[in-house]
């Protein structure tokens, strides 16, 4: 089921999944360039099912509009918080809600996971530098990840250009197969069945 949310930048689209006896919800965003239809997107949503986890999938607005440059970080922020605020406050209403996303949704997830009430945020390819750059400490995103103050769960390709975050506190970090893509998928369900299984405080 596929419906659309008022934004402060447009329309954004959420592809709901509901489970049948919900414990919790996930809520995942896409990729820069990519759709809801990337492969590690659709296995997480398959590994929150089989948990009792109902999944919504996000377009942000740009993606709604047909464009396929990403909008600037702000816009992007405050269009992820909005839809939150609607999902709250109908669809996934009374749910415990696990936010995410891969590479540039993961950015957004960690971004807004205080403002968003996050339980716990899930990362699929989270791009810690530009590829190339893991040298140049100005180029760096783990502070994104650093601010996140629940428990987070990041699958990260072995060979993945944008670099490999370290584990810390309340932070899991799964190496798979493959690289940005995570297109070797079964790892990935794998990981984010067993997260939800023993570190989800839902």
């Amino acid at each position: 089921m596929a419906f659309e949310l008022d934004t402060p930048h447009g329309p954004a689209r959420a592809h709901l999944h509901p489970a049948e006896e919900p414990v919790g919800a996930l809520v995942l965003g896409h990729g820069a360039g990519g759709g809801v239809s990337a492969p590690d997107l659709v296995v997480a949503t398959e590994a929150a099912l089989a948990a009792n986890v109902s999944v919504a999938l996000v377009e942000q607005p740009y993606r709604v509009a047909g464009r396929k440059s990403a909008a600037p970080a702000h816009q992007l922020d405050a269009a992820w918080i909005a839809v939150m605020k609607a999902l709250r406050a109908d669809a996934l209403q009374g749910l415990p809600l696990i936010t995410g996303g891969r590479s540039s949704g993961a950015r957004i997830a960690c971004r807004t996971a205080a403002e968003t009430s996050a339980a716990a945020v899930l990362c699929l390819a989270f791009p810690v530098h530009p590829p190339g750059k893991a040298g140049d400490p100005s180029k760096s995103r783990l502070y994104e990840l650093e601010a996140v103050l629940v428990p987070v769960l990041v699958v990260q390709g072995e060979k993945d250009p944008f670099g490999m975050p370290p584990d810390a506190k309340g932070r899991t970090v799964v190496k798979v197969p493959g690289n940005h893509g995570l297109k070797t998928t079964a790892p990935v369900r794998e990981a984010v069945s067993d997260w939800l299984a023993k570190g989800v405080p839902l």
